[in-house]
Order: C-alpha cells, then sequence, then structure tokens
C-alpha cells in the first residue's frame, strides 16, 4: 500500500514525463463539455471566475490540475454541482466511456441549447417527436427509459 506522499510522488512523476492522470483528463474534458453547453467562451468563464482564460484552457486539457476551492468557483460560475465533473469515473480513476464524440460535438451542443431555450411544453413535443420519429425509422427500437416502442 502506497502512502499520500507516494502517491502524489508517482501523480507527479506522471506529470513530469507528460503524461496527466486520467481523471484530471476527465474533470478537464467534463469542464470543457460544462462551458460550451453554457455557451460561454473560455475568457467568460475566466472573468466569472477571476482567472485568466488561458488558466481555463490548461485545466480544460489537464495540463493544470485544480484545487478544490477553483473547482468550486468554477462549478458556481458554471451552475454545476462539483460532482458533475466526476461522473463517468469508475473508482479507480479510469473514465467510463460516455458517448464522449457524440457529445463533443459542436451539433450535439448547438441541439441541447436550442433544445433548451424552449419552454417546458415545447420541449416535450419535441421529445415526444423524436421518440415517433425514431421508432418509425427503427420499429425494433426501444425507449431506454420505458422499455416500450
Amino acid at each position: 500500500m502506497q502512502t499520500d506522499t507516494a502517491q502524489s510522488g508517482a501523480a507527479s512523476g506522471a506529470a513530469m514525463n507528460g503524461q496527466r492522470p486520467d481523471i484530471d483528463r476527465h474533470v478537464g474534458e467534463r469542464l470543457r463539455r460544462r462551458r460550451r453547453l453554457m455557451g460561454l467562451t473560455q475568457k467568460e468563464l475566466a472573468d466569472r471566475v477571476g482567472i485568466r482564460f488561458q488558466q481555463i484552457h490548461k485545466y480544460e486539457t489537464g495540463i493544470n490540475r485544480m484545487s478544490a476551492s477553483r473547482l468550486y468557483e468554477i462549478s458556481q460560475a458554471l451552475g454545476a454541482p462539483v460532482e458533475h465533473f466526476y461522473e463517468g469515473l469508475n473508482g479507480d480513476g479510469a473514465t467510463r466511456s460516455v458517448h464522449t464524440d457524440l457529445l463533443s460535438r459542436r451539433e450535439t451542443m448547438e441541439l441541447v441549447r436550442a433544445y433548451y431555450r424552449l419552454g417546458r411544453a415545447p420541449r416535450q413535443r419535441l421529445l415526444d417527436l423524436a421518440k415517433t420519429l425514431q421508432t418509425a425509422l427503427d420499429p425494433s427500437a426501444r425507449s431506454p427509459d420505458t422499455g416500450q416502442a
């Protein structure tokens, strides 16, 4: 069993070799995704938190680690709980696949932003329409939330 010093030394060694631990990259990717979903630039987010945009870039790419207090400030600026940035991690810090390719597409982000600009009733109608189209195009498809076609 490693001590905290040995573990942080191992992490520092990985960082010095140009490799960032998976958790730093994962948190950075979640930060980037949330920022884009909110329609903010790196500069706009940095201004909200009181840092330079270059630092946001370094957090998003996993080059720099965020302190607990900085992650809290960023989570407040983005209107997300701190836990949001850790979603998708296994217990050992490895990243579980969460359709990262799909979620990183500009088209997906534009669709999600437009969807949430709608009121509640139009959003529900749009969701119903999408489910109906899915069923019409692939009758064997089942809705993941209800198990029904």
